[in-house]
């Protein structure tokens, strides 16, 4: 089978972002079938712009059955709200053109957010007259609400409707986190698949040090709690800032924030104003250095503000971080916080309070022993129950069912 994927936000192994579509499309690859993956070459996490040449698109093929289209998209998409959705319209559009030029396409793949790219892949699966696979990644519009970003009450109403039409219309909606099923069954998805978020274990290295990194960035003999990921809106790192505050004069631990997003200037700026000399803020990191970096760490940490939505979600850093063999301080509820008390491996807080981080990331500091078995635990449990290649050959005949069908 030929697969067309249009998914705005891709990232491929060298560049910073969840690599879940480039390791499912080479599983796919690896199976006998075509991929084609039509994206932005803006990063959706850093905003910087690949080279684009002033082209509609341009192909990269990283491997014979796999091509890579980045399709032309405005590029300020961290400006504001404004210009992210000038952001998502462009790409709407041109994702579309390039999309008509993909010849002999058997399934066409929307993956959201953005829910707009999804119109495209809906569109362009009727024109070649084959099925459409929904990927539902996060629960847009609903986030963009609960968050304050999208306030419009027109612009609510058109996105809902836009959310409940592409249920309907979709072959079979594939949701990455069992908190999803509900949501989309009620609006209307005929056929929902549950093919959860995970990790490929073979990508870290549990038993590793970090050495070099923590020489290249004076963290020898550090304890670090580290975040890695995107700096935005919903993912409260004001949060951490304050537990650092709280625990800046234990000499021996270190806050290390890994990643980029619309946020982060903000950040900084609050950690320069309470001087924290115990957090360090770096660049965002390609997944194919990740292991160095996740092996530097002695624990980390996953948050989302407080919302009842955020419950949810599960979030692919928790993942990442498990596989690592990292213990995972979660200030997140709901059901991930169902997968790190079913592992044993971490300490759940509530979400928003700093006090309560402060308190788990000293009390894994204090006890190196237990610290270590807990990630240990993640590690395995990950390697058992979501472990990407198991997950990619559920998808895969989810795909191929789909296909039979329509022939």
């Amino acid at each position: 089978m030929h697969i067309l994927i249009i998914h705005q936000a891709f990232a491929g192994l060298d560049e910073p972002g969840g690599t879940r579509h480039i390791e499912i499309a080479r599983r796919m690859v690896e199976s006998g079938h075509r991929v084609t993956i039509i994206a932005s070459p803006v990063s959706y996490l850093t905003g910087k712009t690949g080279a684009h040449k002033g082209k509609l698109f341009q192909s990269e093929i990283p491997q014979p059955g796999l091509e890579i289209l980045r399709s032309y998209t405005y590029a300020a998409i961290h400006r504001s709200f404004f210009h992210r959705m000038l952001g998502f319209v462009s790409f709407m559009l041109s994702s579309w053109i390039t999309g008509l030029q993909v010849k002999s396409v058997d399934l066409v793949w929307g993956t959201s957010p953005p829910l707009f790219q999804v119109a495209t892949a809906w569109l362009l699966a009727r024109m070649k007259r084959v099925p459409l696979l929904f990927e539902v990644r996060d629960l847009w519009p609903a986030f963009a609400v609960a968050i304050g970003v999208l306030r419009n009450k027109t612009l609510i109403a058109a996105s809902e409707w836009l959310e409940r039409f592409l249920y309907r219309q979709a072959d079979c909606v594939v949701v990455n986190s069992p908190g999803f099923i509900q949501h989309v069954t009620q609006r209307g998805a005929k056929r929902v698949e549950l093919v959860p978020n995970g990790v490929d274990p073979t990508m870290f290295d549990p038993k590793g040090n970090g050495s070099a990194f923590r020489q290249q960035h004076n963290l020898t003999g550090k304890f670090i709690a580290l975040y890695a990921g995107a700096h935005g809106i919903s993912n409260d790192l004001e949060v951490v800032i304050r537990a650092a505050s709280q625990l800046k004069e234990n000499p021996n631990i270190r806050f290390v924030l890994v990643g980029d997003g619309k946020e982060k200037h903000n950040l900084q700026s609050l950690a320069q104003q309470a001087k924290l000399n115990n957090l360090l803020f770096l660049p965002a990191v390609p997944k194919n250095r990740m292991a160095e970096v996740l092996a530097a760490s002695d624990a980390c940490i996953a948050i989302l503000k407080p919302l009842d939505l955020y419950r949810t979600t599960y979030p692919n850093k928790v993942f990442d971080y498990m596989a690592a063999g990292r213990p995972v301080v979660l200030a997140i509820d709901g059901v991930i916080r169902e997968v790190i008390e079913s592992a044993k491996s971490g300490i759940f807080v509530s979400p928003g309070d700093s006090n309560a981080l402060a308190r788990a990331v000293e009390e894994l500091a204090n006890h190196p022993r237990q610290t270590q078995e807990m990630g240990m635990a993640g590690q395995r449990y990950v390697q058992q129950n979501f472990n990407r290649q198991q997950q990619a050959d559920k998808l895969i005949l989810i795909v191929e069912e789909l296909g039979r069908i329509d022939d």
